[in-house]
């Protein structure tokens, strides 16, 4: 792999390979509507995948295809070797994943066709009557999205293929509340105001109700066939989750080692921030720290419309400080949309850039029904994290390196492991450059690595059938992880649960937040410790970002001499 730092300003010509990748994109977001609206383009927003047993062959067929054109595909410099090693895994998981089966029991809290249905909505533009009409042809689309998705749940049963049922009876609760007639859908549709004609208006009420009416349709058939057939274990074992695992982090990982590192890595955050809570009150455990600063009235915001306020300064802010000192941004990322999202589910996320900007990176935020108040002390990490340099730096970065990487390396290659763990190692580079320096700040940070450290542990043990040390060395089920998780994490109840629920029903996932963070301070060391003196932290991150999302065994191999 290449020593050479991939500069934005370069202008490469394109090479067979990245017409193979620009090919395959094309083919994804023909196949997949979804994934060319998340790109920001707005070609197919009038249409949704199909997610049926044929929808799935046609999309194993297209992944054979593309693999057989990277294989004969001649690699002309080490962009190409880069593209062609990490496309080629990317295809080949996929195939094992199709193979595998894993498409007749997708179904979880988080991730699954029952939340991403929907959930597109939230991209979609809402300016002009032609985008009103787009957002009409994917209503319209709704009801057979969901009929192909019951089809391939459906053969789960046939085949005793089914998700677990604690994961069905939580989605039960989520198609339930997009099927009422006055829910998401007619709401959406109300905002479309006074621009579009009242022909459309008419047909968008209409796709709406029959959008929610599918859902009310998918509703009865979790309910009344797939409830009483779903599995009464929650871990999936060792094989699906190595499957998983790999998917989601981007390597190979070694599942008791780093059971064993994350047990470890735990007790660390434990004691690290217990030393920081000292320090936010003399004397205080880490409980009576929060609890002091939870009621501090210079570190609580009031609203949502002041919590929108405070994440757009804090952004603004550190785009700002750090482009003139810390990371070469480019003009087009240096403004990152904070947004309040439209749904209530409590998370928070960030959708990057379309392909030529015109569609900025976006940090979102979906506040929990009737929650008002907020905290500083606990947040302004999460901003680094899904911002500057966290995901915005980083996703953006790929996308505007167009002189060098092709449309797939700047919009849809990476992983879990690589995004999640780039956006961890962000959070702790701010301690270091001294943006955390108040121990309030710090203690909110730490309180987030300490949680990611503890799903480490939760996650391996509960879908490998490991005994959990911490409730007497019992095997590990979803009412000790509960308990251990209560224990470690700082947050209400309601959050701790769902946090729970989501780690059972979508394996592998959570850990490679913490797991990729370990991958990219181990390469930073290596690379100081090779390079001693010459070691420049600008260049090695301007280096390690201007390859854009890759597996991060490619991104060990990119760094190797």
């Amino acid at each position: 792999m290449p020593e050479k730092e991939i500069c934005m300003s370069e202008n490469r010509k394109p090479t067979y390979l990245d017409k193979v990748a620009e090919d395959w994109v094309a083919k994804l977001e023909e196949l997949s509507p979804e994934t060319s609206t998340y790109i920001g383009n707005t070609k197919y927003d009038n249409k949704l995948s199909d997610y049926s047993p044929e929808g799935n062959s046609a999309y194993r067929e297209a992944l054979i295809d593309v693999k057989q054109k990277l294989i004969q595909a001649p690699v002309n410099d080490e962009v190409d070797l880069v593209t062609q090693l990490d496309l080629m895994s990317d295809i080949q998981s996929s195939i094992v994943s199709i193979d595998a089966g894993d498409w007749k029991d997708d179904l979880n809290v988080i991730a699954s066709p029952a939340q991403s249905i929907r959930e597109i909505f939230d991209l979609m533009p809402t300016e002009t009557e032609k985008d009103w009409s787009n957002i009409n042809g994917r209503l319209s689309g709704v009801r057979e999205a969901i009929e192909g998705y019951k089809a391939s749940l459906r053969e789960g049963i046939r085949s005793g293929s089914t998700p677990a049922l604690r994961q069905v009876e939580a989605v039960i609760s989520q198609t339930r509340n997009n099927s009422l007639r006055d829910g998401f859908f007619t709401e959406f549709v109300s905002t479309s105001g006074d621009n579009i004609s009242e022909a459309l208006k008419t047909e968008l009420l209409s796709n709406a109700n029959a959008a929610a009416e599918a859902y009310g349709s998918l509703t009865t058939f979790l309910t009344e066939e797939l409830a009483p057939n779903a599995r009464m274990t929650d871990g999936i074992g060792r094989e699906a989750y190595e499957r998983a695992s790999e998917s989601f982090v981007g390597m190979k990982l070694d599942l008791d080692e780093t059971y064993e590192w994350g047990l470890e890595e735990l007790a660390r955050m434990v004691a690290e921030q217990e030393a920081c809570a000292q320090e936010v009150l003399s004397g205080a455990t880490v409980e009576e720290a929060i609890a002091y600063l939870d009621t501090n009235p210079a570190m609580k915001l009031n609203s949502v419309e002041e919590l929108q306020e405070w994440m757009q300064t804090v952004s603004d802010k550190a785009v700002r400080e750090l482009a003139s000192s810390q990371f070469d941004i480019p003009v087009e990322l240096q403004r990152l949309e904070c947004m309040i999202a439209p749904s209530n589910s409590g998370g928070i996320y960030y959708t990057g850039p379309s392909d030529d900007f015109t569609r900025a990176g976006r940090m979102w935020w979906s506040v929990p029904e009737g929650v008002t108040e907020f905290n500083t002390w606990r947040e302004l990490t999460t901003v680094y994290h899904e911002g500057v340099p966290g995901h915005h730096l980083q996703i953006g970065t790929a996308v505007a390196n167009s002189g060098i990487l092709n449309l797939w390396r700047r919009q849809l290659a990476g992983t879990s492991g690589h995004a999640e763990g780039w956006a961890l190692y962000a959070e702790k580079l701010m301690q270091e450059l001294g943006y955390l320096d108040d121990p309030a700040y710090r203690l909110g940070m730490l309180d987030g690595q300490r949680m990611r450290a503890a799903r480490v542990v939760l996650d391996i043990g509960v879908h490998l059938g490991k005994t959990n040390p911490f409730a007497k060395n019992e095997i590990w089920s979803a009412d000790n992880a509960l308990e251990f998780f209560r224990s470690h994490v700082h947050m209400n109840d309601e959050f701790i649960k769902f946090e729970v629920n989501r780690y059972l029903g979508w394996a592998g996932q959570a850990p490679s937040y913490k797991v990729g963070q370990r991958v990219w301070e181990n390469l930073r060391l290596s690379e100081e410790t090779r390079l001693g003196s010459d070691f420049d932290l600008k260049k090695f991150h301007s280096k390690a970002l201007g390859i854009g999302g890759v597996r991060l065994d490619t991104l060990e191999k990119f760094f190797q001499v």
